[in-house]
């Protein structure tokens, strides 16, 4: 239970609930203490304030599976109000895959749960001796056994526990046997099937014996300027209705409406980045999608986009993979698989075929692991498999481009580290590294790429680069001015002006991840249109100079704590066959991405140092410890 209570803060008006959870598996302790009002200000929440804290408590040198490395579950002052797609919540902590700092997110509605408990973020330190799960009952927070949920899937462990408590609307965020077998890329997952997904924050909560944090929250959001939100509020509502991304495309064909679209431009990575256009693009689309296998949309909290996907197996379609599933997989019904997630599992391992997409999406979904990285990792040793450098002998079956059995039955093996499944547990990187071919590793400090190939598209190989989590297309999607013209048309083969539309994305996504907004919003909204709804929540008075200096601060700070952790300039690249291997066909024919003409002037634009480390003016700037 409780001890050492501190009670919270004074002086908050609205937005932060002004408690953090301090829990501590080691002792089995929990405190409540005063969050930090300063630091409130200064990094916003979520992304921001998790860096901030992570960056006073932890060391960047320790192994991110260790007792040491600190895990935190961290809101905004925008989670859990009206304002629309505030259900964000984000997990900041070492990541395992990568090593770097991470900041992985999640919808749904734990976030917003979690804020009607009471309290803007957890902090979880050192290891339990045996399986654990932390029970939120508003003030009732206790550590319980959870013996019995270990090895249980994250479907079964959300039932289990709701079950047992006997408390209606219970959420719960827990990790699957991919987390709890320390699986390199294993996510959190709450709500059934969202997930924090990257970068391996599943594999530190499993080692720290953590299997679940199950919140019910009753009390609401104060807000310091109740009608003046509510005005705000519907005035962002208003305009997204307008957008047609937000309006129609996100609702009418979810993420995967972008198959088709990347596609057509050449930019579409296929089997391990070997060629940019999929001959089966439209067979795996959000079009086919929408129109074979869509039962419903589904929104999180607050949500008024809906670009979730409900999805089913109808028919002889439901039992095509039961042969390669243990019968606890013999489910027919399930959510996605969104954009990133088919792309990774089929055009880059050459795989045209829908349902085997669905079925592995959703055995990711309840085993709790990526899959980006999964889908990735598995085309990287097809690539492999296909030039013989492995062979049946090491892989215990064929893993040829294009194979749906291979991808389902792999997905099972990584999650319970069978067989090869062992290597392929590990993320691309340490496998083709294993195999004395790092060249086949197609990510950024040791996180994989994600769907948009950046020599036909180059700003988005500056954003690979540069971000501080490792490949990632979150922290600063130019495909949005690149490819969909979002908010100004930009020639994506061009090299001018990226460096500025990163830096500049880079700090508006910092600050968006910071308010416990969706990222989508985006697409239909700016910055100025949150703005309102930030100030009337908290009657903190930000301005959009202040707000995107705050996500200028933030992205500094990550960069800062991946210095301290040995991640510098060099790590600042992008694998060979991006950089000197020209796109073979289509559009983008001939192509290579032009990394070294845009770095100089990003550093340059960064105010920082020609080789790419945080001035001491600029930390005086930002003021920045």
């Amino acid at each position: 239970m409780i001890g050492d209570q501190a009670g919270t803060s004074g002086g908050i008006h609205g937005g932060w609930t002004g408690t953090v959870l301090r829990v501590n598996l080691s002792r089995a302790t929990i405190k409540k203490e005063s969050l930090r009002q300063d630091w409130a200000r200064e990094y916003v929440g979520g992304r921001g304030l998790g860096a901030r804290y992570l960056w006073e408590e932890s060391d960047p040198n320790v192994d991110p599976l260790s007792p040491k490395n600190k895990l935190l579950f961290v809101t905004g002052p925008l989670t859990g109000t009206n304002a629309s797609c505030g259900a964000r919540y984000m997990v900041v902590t070492k990541g395992a895959l990568t090593g770097a700092i991470t900041t992985s997110n999640s919808g749904g509605h734990w976030g917003p749960e979690l804020k009607c408990a009471g309290y803007d973020m957890i902090i979880v330190e050192g290891r339990a001796p045996r399986p654990t799960y932390l029970w939120i009952h508003n003030d009732e927070v206790e550590l319980r056994d959870a013996t019995h949920l270990w090895g249980k899937g994250v479907w079964d462990t959300e039932e289990m526990i709701r079950s047992e408590s006997g408390v209606p609307d219970t959420i719960v965020a827990s990790i699957g046997p991919a987390g709890e077998n320390l699986v390199r890329f294993a996510s959190i997952m709450n709500d059934l099937h969202r997930a924090a997904g990257r970068s391996g924050v599943g594999a530190v909560m499993g080692s720290k014996m953590l299997k679940a944090i199950a919140v019910r929250g009753t009390g609401g959001v104060k807000l310091a300027d109740a009608r003046g939100f509510m005005a705000a509020s519907w005035a962002m509502k208003a305009k997204l209705k307008e957008s047609a991304v937000t309006a129609e495309g996100l609702p009418t064909y979810g993420t995967e409406v972008l198959v088709n679209v990347i596609n057509e431009h050449g930019a579409m990575p296929t089997r391990n980045h070997t060629e940019t256009i999929f001959e089966k693009a439209e067979d795996i689309s959000g079009e086919t999608l929408t129109e074979t296998r869509l039962v419903a949309n589904k929104a999180c909290f607050a949500c008024t986009i809906a670009c979730g996907r409900v999805t089913k197996l109808p028919g002889e379609a439901s039992s095509k993979f039961m042969v390669n599933t243990n019968p606890r997989n013999w489910k027919i019904a399930g959510e996605g698989p969104e954009y990133e997630n088919a792309w990774a599992m089929g055009a880059d391992c050459g795989i045209g075929d829908l349902d085997a997409l669905i079925k592995t999406g959703w055995l990711c979904n309840d085993y709790g692991m990526d899959p980006i990285t999964y889908g990735a990792t598995l085309a990287a040793a097809m690539e492999m498999y296909e030039k013989e450098i492995i062979t049946n002998s090491i892989t215990g079956m064929p893993l040829r481009f294009g194979s749906a059995d291979a991808l389902v039955a792999m997905a099972e093996k990584v999650a319970f580290r069978d067989g090869f499944g062992d290597l392929l547990a590990e993320g691309s990187k340490r496998l083709t590294a294993r195999f004395g071919h790092p060249e086949f590793f197609m990510g950024v400090r040791g996180q994989e790429f994600p769907a948009y190939d950046s020599r036909a598209i180059q700003g988005m190989g500056l954003g690979y680069a540069t971000s501080n989590r490792g490949a990632c297309h979150l922290k600063s999607y130019t495909v949005s001015p690149e490819i969909l013209g979002i908010p100004t048309k930009m020639d994506p083969h061009v090299t001018e002006g990226k460096a500025e539309i990163t830096k500049i994305f880079q700090d508006i996504t910092s600050a968006v991840d910071a308010t416990g907004l969706c990222l989508f919003l985006t697409f239909g909204v700016g910055l100025e249109e949150m703005l309102p709804q930030l100030v009337a929540a908290t009657g903190v008075s930000y301005t959009m100079d202040s707000l995107t200096q705050a996500g200028e601060r933030i992205w500094n700070l990550e960069r800062l704590w991946n210095e301290r952790a040995g991640l510098g300039k060099g790590s600042d690249t992008l694998p060979k066959r991006m950089l000197e291997q020209p796109i073979p066909s289509g559009p983008a024919k001939g192509m290579v991405n032009r990394l070294g003409e845009m770095l100089p002037e990003y550093y340059r634009l960064r105010g920082w140092t020609a080789d790419g480390k945080v001035t001491a003016a600029k930390r005086k700037e930002l003021g920045l410890v």
